[in-house]
């Protein structure tokens, strides 16, 4: 019996490790900039799944609470920062079954002296199946993923 090849990642997307064993453990994650719009994606594996086979709940928080900020680091007003989360709702749409791509986009839609405000969707083979909408706090300026400048 062979293997069944692993399946594609979507092309322009790389692997990115955004920091902390958390995601590390939970990914991986690519990501890539498309139209001057940053995206973020991962492959269901069974690892992700819950007993129904489909993209547990808590792993597509996760990758909200991590496509959000990350968006964020692209906006001007935001930067670099540590943007710890204040609040993240999450609507579910529709299910991403073992082997789906999800990718998401996000949006800053204000940032003030100390909160952004921001909003994403996220789809899987191209179906919505999450909104998700958070409220971070304006962190430290950061030197690299989980370091933050001296």
């Amino acid at each position: 019996m062979t293997a069944s090849p692993a399946p594609s990642i979507p092309e322009g997307f790389e692997p990115t490790s955004p920091g902390g064993d958390f995601i590390a453990a939970n990914g991986p994650l690519y990501m890539r900039m498309h139209d001057g719009v940053f995206q973020l994606g991962f492959r269901v594996e069974p690892r992700h799944t819950n007993p129904m086979g489909i993209c547990h709940g808590g792993m597509m928080a996760s990758f909200c609470d991590m496509l959000l900020p990350m968006a964020a680091h692209r906006h001007p007003a935001v930067g670099f920062r540590f943007l710890p989360t204040i609040s993240l709702q999450l609507d579910y749409l529709a299910m991403a079954p073992l082997g789906a791509w999800v990718q998401g986009e996000a949006q800053v839609l204000r940032s003030t002296r100390s909160m952004v405000f921001m909003q994403g969707l996220v789809t899987a083979d191209g179906t919505p199946v999450a909104r998700a909408s958070c409220i971070s706090k304006l962190g430290a300026m950061l030197t690299k993923p989980g370091e933050v400048a001296g």
